[in-house]
């Protein structure tokens, strides 16, 4: 069993929505945390478990960010991390895999599926693998209980219902020290 910890300073979790159906606003996560754990070189089986701080969202506006925080959307004091665990890894190609697994927002737990490229191992400054993953997909915000909306004067609603999700991760293989008996 190889073990992987996900590289903060080498990763990006990233969102797309759309405001008044017409311009998208994007958005990070910059206090996160991921591990990988394969029995094989090539991945497939993986388990993957993700976790981000809902207060650590950046969308480069403060005000926004505070009303992101609100209970009108993350309720990020009740609810201070989003999840996700795996259920399966499958190997589609050689560097594509589809990911299912559970996605936990704000209390609630939805089935999510996202496609994966797997763009190869190296070996870091430390010595130690690196593997490097691009992972996308999209959800609906409301079926995750993130249902404040407005509408314009128009009549358009102002944020949408679908979220584009993107992590660039690379994970870094993880070396545990064992204790001497």
């Amino acid at each position: 069993m190889k073990n992987w910890k996900i590289d903060p300073a080498h990763s990006e979790i990233k969102f797309k929505v759309k405001h008044l159906l017409v311009s998208t606003v994007t958005g990070s996560f910059g206090k996160f945390d991921a591990e990988l754990n394969s029995d094989g070189d090539d991945f497939e089986n993986a388990v993957i478990s993700f976790e981000a701080e809902s207060a650590s969202i950046n969308t480069n506006n403060a005000q926004r960010d505070a009303h992101l925080q609100s209970a009108d959307f993350f309720d990020a004091e009740n609810f201070p991390k989003m999840t996700f665990v795996s259920k399966s890894f499958k190997k589609l190609t050689d560097s594509n895999f589809e990911l299912t697994g559970d996605m936990t927002i704000r209390g609630t737990t939805k089935e999510v599926k996202l496609n994966v490229e797997y763009n190869g191992n190296a070996k870091g400054f430390d010595g130690l693998e690196v593997a490097g993953f691009e992972i996308t997909g999209k959800l609906n915000r409301f079926d995750f209980g993130l249902q404040w909306n407005a509408m314009t004067e128009a009549g358009g609603i102002v944020v949408g219902p679908e979220i584009k999700i993107e992590i660039f991760a690379e994970m870094k293989e993880s070396v545990e020290v064992s204790k001497a008996a």
